[in-house]
């Protein structure tokens, strides 16, 4: 495994609420938005951040069908931090199921095995022996410049 991170994904309460913050507070550029689903701004050079649902990213941790629970009040502590994930996006299919092995060799817990993903690629998760979470990924619609910016677009036929 690249030693890089490609993509820091937060799981928020509220996506409007982040877009309003970063977006139209901050006056951060949107990459990429999926209305009510994800929102991608440019951080750095080949570096975004992701503002993603923190019960939709749980759910794409999951390695089985989500267990159905009621919303977290956000202003309520609780025992673990908010979801998020580290994100890197490798060139095939193969290299997501090398670096997963590698990680699983180095004592990662895989969370999720190497799979087609809804967003039309191909993923794992695996979970470092912290427990910070690591999704590997192939995307097509992926491409950084010579000048460290990031193109990303929605797939067709991605749920």
């Amino acid at each position: 495994m690249e030693q890089r991170i490609d993509i820091v994904t937060l799981g928020v309460a509220d996506i409007s609420q982040a877009k309003r913050f970063y977006v139209e507070g901050l006056g951060w550029d949107i990459a990429l938005e999926v209305p009510g689903d994800i929102i991608f701004v440019q951080v750095n050079h080949g570096l975004l951040l992701a503002f993603y649902g923190a019960h939709a990213l749980e759910a794409d941790v999951a390695p089985r069908a989500p267990v159905k629970s009621a919303p977290r009040d956000p202003a309520e502590p609780t025992e673990s931090p908010a979801p998020m994930s580290l994100a890197q996006v490798v060139g095939s299919e193969d290299d997501v199921i090398a670096v997963c092995e590698r990680a699983r060799a180095a004592g990662a817990t895989v969370l999720k095995e190497p799979q087609q993903a809804d967003f039309g690629g191909f993923h794992c998760y695996f979970a470092d022996p912290s427990g910070f979470r690591w999704e590997i990924a192939t995307n097509p619609g992926w491409r950084v410049g010579s000048d460290g910016r990031v193109t990303i677009a929605t797939l067709e036929g991605a749920d």
